[in-house]
C-alpha cells in the first residue's frame, strides 16, 4: 500500500508554440516509511513533481493520490487541510518568519489548525529540542546559522506529526557540514521517527542518505535504484554518482 502515487501524471506550462512539457507520463510509488531521493539534471521537473505531489500545483493530466484520495478532487478548504495536516514541506530557503523566534516559528502550524498556545508550544518545544535546538528557543532566523534555520524549518515540518515529509532541495542553501547533518537529520526522521520523507536533491551525497533514488530526465522517470541500506558513506556516495550519469546517459 502506497502512502502516495502519482499516475500518468503530465505538467504543461503554456500553450501552442510556447508549451513546455515539465512533466510527461510520470508513474512513482512511494511506501510509507520508505525516504526517497529525486535527482536529475536542473530542469528535468523534479521540484515540479515534489510540487504536484504536495498539492502546491495542478496536474495538466494524470494525478496524484494521497491515501488513496485524489488530491485534484479535493477542494481547496481540504487541501489546505490535508497539507497543514498531512503533509509537511521544507524549502531550500527556510521560509521562517523573520520577526518570530524560533518556538514561534515552530508552533506556527498548530495555532493556525485551532491548537492552543500552550499545547502548541509545548509540542513545540519538543520538537525543537529533538532537532538539537532545545536553547535555542527564542532566537529569530537573522540569530542563527542557514543550517540552524533548516533545523527549525524540519520541527516545524514534523510539529504537526505529518506521515509525509516533502523536502525541496533541503540543504542546497548550506555548506557541507550543514547539509550532512539536515540529510542525516531526515534519515533520522524516516527511521526513528516512521515518517515518509521525499526529497528533491542534486547531490549525490546528499541522495545517499534515501532508501531509494528516482532519476528524471526530460520530465519521465529514466530509471530507479535502491540503495541497500549504505547510509550515508563514500561508497554509497560513488554508488549514487555512478548512478546519476547511467541514468541520465
Amino acid at each position: 500500500m502506497s502512502i502516495i502515487e502519482t499516475q500518468d501524471l503530465t505538467k504543461i506550462y503554456g500553450r501552442g508554440e510556447a508549451a513546455v512539457t515539465a512533466l510527461s507520463h510520470v508513474n512513482v510509488s512511494v511506501t510509507p516509511g520508505e525516504f526517497v531521493a529525486i535527482m536529475g539534471p536542473s530542469g528535468c521537473g523534479k521540484s515540479t513533481l515534489l510540487h504536484l505531489m504536495g498539492g502546491l500545483d495542478q496536474p495538466t493530466s494524470g494525478s496524484v493520490a494521497y491515501e488513496g484520495m485524489d488530491l485534484a478532487s479535493l477542494g481547496d478548504r481540504r487541501l489546505t487541510e490535508l497539507r497543514r495536516r498531512k503533509m509537511g514541506l521544507v524549502f531550500q530557503f527556510y521560509n521562517l518568519m523573520p520577526v518570530l523566534g524560533a518556538l514561534e516559528n515552530t508552533a506556527l502550524p498548530l495555532i493556525l489548525d485551532g491548537v492552543t498556545a500552550a499545547q502548541a508550544g509545548a509540542r513545540a518545544t519538543e520538537w525543537l529540542a529533538r532537532v538539537g535546538l532545545g536553547d535555542r528557543l527564542g532566537h529569530r532566523p537573522s540569530e542563527m546559522s542557514g543550517g540552524q534555520q533548516q533545523r527549525v524549518a524540519i520541527a516545524r515540518a514534523l510539529v504537526a506529526e505529518p506521515p509525509l515529509i516533502l523536502a525541496d532541495e533541503p540543504t542546497g542553501n548550506l555548506d557541507t557540514q550543514a547539509s550532512d547533518e539536515i540529510a542525516a537529520l531526515l534519515r533520522r526522521a524516516a527511521s526513528e521517527w516512521g515518517r515518509t520523507i521525499i526529497m528533491v536533491t542534486h547531490d549525490p551525497r546528499i541522495a545517499a542518505h534515501a532508501d531509494r533514488i528516482i532519476f528524471l530526465k526530460d520530465g519521465r522517470v529514466a530509471d530507479q535504484a535502491r540503495l541497500d541500506g549504505h547510509g550515508q558513506s563514500q561508497v554509497a556516495t560513488n554508488h549514487v554518482r555512478a548512478l546519476s550519469r547511467e541514468a541520465v546517459r
